[in-house]
């Protein structure tokens, strides 16, 4: 479909789709310790972000728990949706007043064990601009 063929009330969202499919950092698979992310093996907690860039090293500041500090970066990324990958097991908790603050800013928050992260994560790449962390043990 040619550009012109579009609507053009309709040219952004087809836009903004696009933009996101490109961008999209899809999750592959996943094991103890080990995620794949479009064909490269990650073996430490990571953050992606909207625009589809991995960090991986993340290191949160109290072990199992997630702050704000943690992930303050990724909130200034400005995604909709945040999804915590919070371990094989869902060890890593969030702290109570993370998920607040994200609502404050317009940002929802999607916190579950690693399997149901993933999941979500993925189901949210085309919709959704969308970032993610994840404990990859425990």
């Amino acid at each position: 479909m040619l550009k012109e063929e579009i609507p053009e009330k309709c040219r952004f969202e087809v836009c903004a789709y696009l933009q996101r499919s490109q961008e999209a950092a899809m999750i592959e698979s996943f094991s103890f310790g080990l995620i794949v992310i479009n064909g490269t093996k990650y073996n430490s907690d990571l953050v992606i972000y909207p625009d589809g860039h991995v960090e991986d090293l993340w290191r949160r500041k109290s072990g199992h728990r997630l702050s704000t500090d943690d992930i303050d970066k990724l909130i200034k990324s400005e995604p909709e949706v945040i999804v915590a990958g919070a371990g094989v097991s869902g060890l890593m908790k969030p702290e109570k007043q993370l998920e607040k603050l994200l609502n404050k800013k317009g940002i929802k928050f999607i916190s579950q064990p690693n399997r149901e992260a993933i999941k979500a994560y993925n189901n949210l790449l085309s919709k959704n601009r969308v970032g993610a962390c994840f404990h990859l043990t425990c």
